[in-house]
Order: C-alpha cells, then sequence, then structure tokens
C-alpha cells in the first residue's frame, strides 16, 4: 500500500497550493480519502474527507470557503485545492484511506505547505 503525496511547497499569503495524493496496492474506489495536517506543536487534525462515491463529507471551519477536497477513481489520486492561504495553514498535510467495511486506515508520508506572511 502506498499514498504519495505531492504539491506542497512555500506560498505567500492569499496564495494558493494543489495537493495530491496518489493512491495504490488497495481498492482506491472502495476507500473514504481524507486530508490531514499536523502544525509544529499541535495535534493531527481532519482537514476535509470525501466519500468513496466523491461526495465531499466534513471539512474543518478553519478551511470552509478555502479549500476543496475532490477525487478522481480511474487515477487513484484525491486532491486538495487550498485558496486564500494563511500563515496558519502551516503544517504537514497527510493523506488518509479509511475502509467503513475493514475500519482500515493507510497514511501517507505528508507533504509540508509553508505559508508566509
Amino acid at each position: 500500500v502506498q499514498l504519495q503525496a505531492s504539491g506542497g511547497g512555500l506560498v505567500q499569503a492569499g496564495g494558493s497550493l494543489r495537493l495530491s495524493c496518489k493512491a495504490s496496492g488497495f481498492n482506491f474506489r472502495l476507500y473514504t480519502m481524507a486530508w490531514y495536517r499536523q502544525a509544529p506543536g499541535n495535534e493531527r487534525e481532519l482537514v476535509a474527507d470525501i466519500t468513496n462515491g466523491g461526495l465531499q463529507g466534513n471539512l474543518a471551519d478553519s478551511v470552509k470557503g478555502r479549500f476543496t477536497i475532490s477525487r478522481n477513481n480511474v487515477l487513484n489520486t484525491v486532491y486538495l485545492q487550498m485558496d486564500s492561504l494563511k500563515p496558519e495553514d502551516t503544517a504537514v498535510h497527510y493523506c488518509n484511506a479509511y475502509s467503513h467495511d475493514t475500519m482500515t486506515h493507510y497514511w501517507g508520508q505528508g507533504t509540508l505547505v509553508t505559508v508566509s506572511s
């Protein structure tokens, strides 16, 4: 199983980034996908998740109106479009796959997003 996240980097406040997470080694279409993030000194928190059918689920209050999660079940990829970025969005962002049937979690290695003021 692999979840390969990419797209992180350094951006100025107000800018945009698009994170991608390419999945392999499991049946992507059966899994809820999510993005989490962890800032230094903070616990890991859920940013957004999306059902296996592509319906957006939970979205953190802090990113509502700015971030959008989507997925492509042909490419086995989940995306996080991040607009109007703020310095408080600085964190390592992790891709997660979750099966409600088997209660299995898979985690990617994380990609760092740094927003300068």
